[in-house]
């Protein structure tokens, strides 16, 4: 079986879950690129409560601008800013100390296009949850895929499941504000570490 997705930017744990529950994942390219949704932004855990990260960008062609174009805007120290709200919230997790050098270096690199720094970071999430499956990319848009499941539409609600479709996990400040679900994938990451894969077999 295929599953078909967008693009995801440190994408929800549910996300992870489908790509682990597939033969092949494949990656829509040339749908018009939609705002305000997992693309670009990802939801992980403050200090604060819920917390939103949101990629600047940049939309060549306006509102008919294709995925595949989507460019990040560098007007503001995005990365920066973004690596710190992640140091902030993880820093006092089990497991931050030791993924931070797989995840840093990336907030260190320039891309030009949002679809290449998903890609890297999902190429990096895989191999850290040892999810050894093909990515592949559609050559043009597919209005009904046939023989694919297709997940495209899950991103306009940041989710492919439902808030109750995994266990409660322990979360740095779930003490404070109460467990939140299907957070950025990096939320089960620096807290489960190892786990993390048993836990997204184990979907209830």
């Amino acid at each position: 079986m295929t599953v078909l997705l967008s693009t995801a930017y440190l994408p929800p744990i549910s996300y992870l879950s489908a790509c682990l529950h597939t033969d092949q994942v494949l990656i829509e390219r040339f749908e018009t690129y939609p705002k305000q949704t997992c693309r670009n932004r990802c939801h992980i855990y403050g200090p604060n409560g819920l917390q939103t990260l949101s990629i600047p960008v940049i939309k060549v062609n306006g509102n008919h601008t294709l995925t595949k174009d989507i460019r990040i805007a560098t007007s503001t120290p995005w990365q920066r800013l973004h690596w710190r709200s992640i140091e902030t919230a993880y820093n006092n997790s089990p497991f931050f100390l030791y993924y931070q050098d797989e995840f840093e270096r990336v907030f260190e690199k320039k891309f030009d296009f949002l679809l290449d720094l998903n890609i890297m970071l999902l190429e990096i999430l895989f191999d850290i949850l040892r999810i050894e499956k093909k990515i592949g990319f559609t050559d043009h848009f597919l209005k009904i895929p046939e023989g694919i499941e297709d997940h495209r539409e899950f991103s306009k609600k940041m989710k492919v499941h439902s808030n109750d479709a995994f266990p409660p996990y322990t979360q740095v400040f779930s003490p404070q504000h109460g467990f939140i679900a299907d957070l950025s994938i990096i939320d089960l990451l620096f807290n489960l570490g190892p786990e993390s894969c048993d836990f997204l077999v184990k979907e209830k």
